[in-house]
């Protein structure tokens, strides 16, 4: 039997998350299937409700902020989750083994596990609405700001700076999972609607090739949602990859890029996928190749071979 939107809401938890209006252990969080198919049923209640209408256009928009529903109540709760380990860590100082202390040091912790498990099952519905969105729109979902990686997501967005800051303080498993680097690199292109589909399907297909030769693959792009970074990234998605993002630091001005470049090469990656896009790429094929590292060029028209259309041309 169906339910109203509202009623799946609620049923989520959504309209109450503060943990500390119920006493801890008094329920169960529910079964990671029942979110799954509860996350499901509500999107498929809401936009079927706009297919076919003047409002089907506003749908991408509104499946963004579906997503994005799950990833700001997980955030919520891990200020909580901190809020209940920085109360441990006073009530273990503090503990002087009174039966008040040790009441105040167990309270502390079933909040923290409370707030941990709250954490994991709204990641857990933001993935598989992700997922929805991903199927729906063929991009991958990504927040404003700051990253979408979740302990257990194999196909978790790293903002690329923390990971450059995990790595150094050789905490590197801790920011995303262990894999080889293959970064992609592109920029903004104008592409009539009788060339969409040949564009995309010759990226993907390129995308699946270097897979095949790196197994372990980790894609790495600029994030940028209206090139053709978002086209490697709702691949990425689908295929459950992991993605490190680098975003544009604004402080650099015109820096900026060539500063990615260069943290773009600093993982040394296995091969840098290229399409068409301004001096800045022009640079990062350069450096690449100075440093040894294979370079699949497709610049060419409609993200083929430079060298394919060259010789092409020649015969």
């Amino acid at each position: 039997m169906q339910t109203s939107l509202a009623a799946q809401l609620i049923a989520l938890g959504l309209d109450q998350l503060n943990i500390r209006d119920a006493e801890p252990g008094t329920c169960e969080i529910p079964d990671s299937d029942a979110m799954a198919q509860t996350v499901s049923a509500c999107w498929s209640d809401l936009f079927g409700l706009f297919a076919d209408t003047p409002m089907e256009r506003a749908a991408e928009d509104l499946a963004w902020g579906f997503v994005n529903i799950f990833h700001k109540a997980a955030e919520k709760q891990e200020r909580r989750l901190d809020d209940a380990t920085d109360q441990i860590r006073l009530a273990i100082a503090e503990n002087d083994n009174s039966e008040i202390a040790t009441s105040n040091l167990e309270e502390a912790i079933e909040k923290a596990r409370a707030a941990e498990e709250a954490v994991q099952a709204f990641q857990l519905m933001r993935e598989e609405a992700a997922m929805l969105y991903c199927a729906e729109t063929t991009h991958s979902w990504r927040p404003f700001s700051g990253a979408r990686n979740a302990k257990g997501v194999t196909s978790a967005m790293v903002e690329g700076r923390a990971y450059l800051k995990a790595r150094a303080d050789t905490k590197r498993a801790q920011a995303m999972p262990g894999g080889t680097p293959v970064v992609f690199s592109g920029g903004r292109m104008t592409i009539d609607a009788a060339d969409a589909t040949t564009f995309a399907d010759n990226l993907y297909r390129t995308l699946d090739r270097v897979r095949e030769r790196v197994g372990d693959m980790v894609l790495v792009h600029g994030g940028d949602s209206k090139g053709v970074d978002r086209f490697a990234a709702g691949w990425a998605e689908r295929h459950k990859i992991p993605q490190v993002v680098f975003n544009l630091d604004a402080r650099l001005g015109q820096r900026a890029g060539f500063k990615r470049n260069e943290q773009f090469l600093s993982l040394n990656p296995r091969y840098v996928i290229a399409y068409p896009g301004n001096g800045v790429l022009e640079r990062l094929v350069i450096d690449a190749k100075a440093r040894r590292i294979s370079v699949v060029d497709r610049r060419g028209p409609l993200g083929t071979p430079p060298a394919q259309v060259a010789a092409q041309a020649a015969a």
